[in-house]
């Protein structure tokens, strides 16, 4: 059981603290509510964008950096499709400056054309190295594209392109940082071995002074329900190719989601899993092959990916696909993978949760889906699972005409 406190400051900032006397160290972790599925179709990858700049500078503060190893703290951020997360690590007695560094920089970036380019500069080059000059890179820009045609989920969090970033203009991120970073769009976790009374003093004096701002209603577009089966042919320059399979499931609170995890674990959860045993070891249709969800807010994605072996055509490995999906529509699967699989992720939470800085993201996702306390509950939802619920699952999400396929060509078995 994880304990903690909650309070909300008059600005609209929610705050979780949780105490953890087992260690010297102070987790704060700032999450905005603000990802990649918030942006204009026409300016993608602000979001990701406005992570990096967040470092350059604040109006007070120039080296954000150099404050944080001072108080012989590490930090650093993410950004998804659904939140952009900013967290520290730090000695429990520095914890204000954590607090003093935040507040600014939520107060009022050093906004400048030059920091701009440079971010933007850094941006296109992840980009490029991640997605355009590296083997398969570009599968998930084209698998999204495929899947989605409707809900911004349709573009990575980088996004859709290196030309919508490189045309982002200052006053584009301006808007953008007066629109998301608020105080009443973000959510506060400090955990360590910290003092309620004492969070609550440091939360009202650096952020309580920062005032509300007019946050977008987000109305973001249902994504309809995928009737036709889609397909993408693409070649490129690999060594061997490569299928991916895109199939729709619910979102992060849907009444399937914990199936669908467990059915990805009984997939390919280790070296002892279906897809691993039965396609890699025995039939040796693939290389390697995975499966795994998204995981997202709103309806997400199962994945399917795995690099076939020189011999195996996309048809046969299509085939060998279907079969394992069939094995779940035939009840096939055995009360002791299942259990396996619900115990394998209650220790992975488990031992995450050692970690305080763990635990403090944790608590910030959670709030930001509506309920703190599900840090404690959520394993019971695994566990509820039973063989049926498995079945069901599976009959909803692979159904053939719910499944978008990119098969990804070598050019060098031509």
């Amino acid at each position: 059981m994880i304990n903690f406190d909650k309070f909300e400051l008059e600005n609209g900032l929610q705050v979780v603290v949780h105490q953890d006397k087992t260690t010297s160290l102070a987790a704060f972790n700032l999450l905005y509510k603000v990802g990649s599925r918030d942006e204009d179709p026409n300016r993608t990858g602000f979001a990701h964008l406005f992570e990096h700049l967040m470092f350059e500078g604040s109006v007070n503060i120039k080296d954000y950096d150099h404050q944080i190893q001072i108080a012989g703290g590490e930090n650093n951020a993410f950004t998804n499709t659904d939140y952009t997360n900013y967290y520290i690590t730090l000695p429990k007695q520095n914890l204000e400056t954590a607090f003093w560094l935040e507040s600014d920089r939520m107060l009022g970036l050093d906004f400048s054309e030059k920091k701009l380019e440079i971010q933007k500069n850094v941006v296109i080059e992840e980009f490029n190295q991640r997605y355009l000059n590296n083997p398969y890179g570009d599968w998930m820009l084209l698998i999204r594209g495929l899947a989605y045609h409707r809900h911004p989920y349709m573009w990575p969090t980088i996004g859709k392109n290196t030309f919508q970033i490189e045309h982002a203009k200052l006053p584009d991120v301006v808007n953008f940082f007066n629109h998301y970073y608020a105080p009443n769009n973000a959510i506060l976790v400090v955990a360590g071995d910290v003092d309620v009374d004492e969070v609550k003093r440091l939360a009202n004096k650096w952020f309580g002074p920062i005032p509300r701002r007019n946050i977008p209603a987000r109305n973001l577009p249902a994504e309809p329900e995928q009737n036709i089966p889609q397909t993408l042919i693409v070649k490129r320059d690999v060594p061997t190719n490569a299928i991916y399979k895109a199939y729709h499931m619910d979102g992060r609170l849907g009444a399937g989601y914990h199936a669908a995890n467990l059915i990805s674990d009984i997939f390919a959860g280790g070296d002892s899993s279906r897809l691993i045993q039965h396609l890699v070891k025995q039939k040796k249709t693939f290389v390697n092959i995975n499966a795994y969800i998204t995981g997202e807010c709103d309806p997400g994605l199962f994945i399917i990916e795995g690099k076939l072996n020189d011999n195996i055509s996309f048809e046969q490995a299509e085939e060998s696909i279907d079969s394992e999906l069939k094995a779940l529509w035939n009840n096939e699967i055995t009360e002791n993978e299942l259990t396996k699989v619900k115990n394998n992720i209650e220790m992975k939470k488990i031992v995450g949760e050692v970690n305080v800085l763990n635990k403090a993201m944790n608590l910030a996702r959670y709030t930001m889906l509506g309920n703190t306390d599900l840090i404690n509950t959520d394993i019971a939802s695994y566990q509820k699972i039973t063989l049926a619920d498995i079945n069901n699952t599976a009959s909803k999400i692979f159904a053939p005409h719910n499944c978008s396929t990119l098969l990804y060509k070598s050019s060098q078995n031509d």
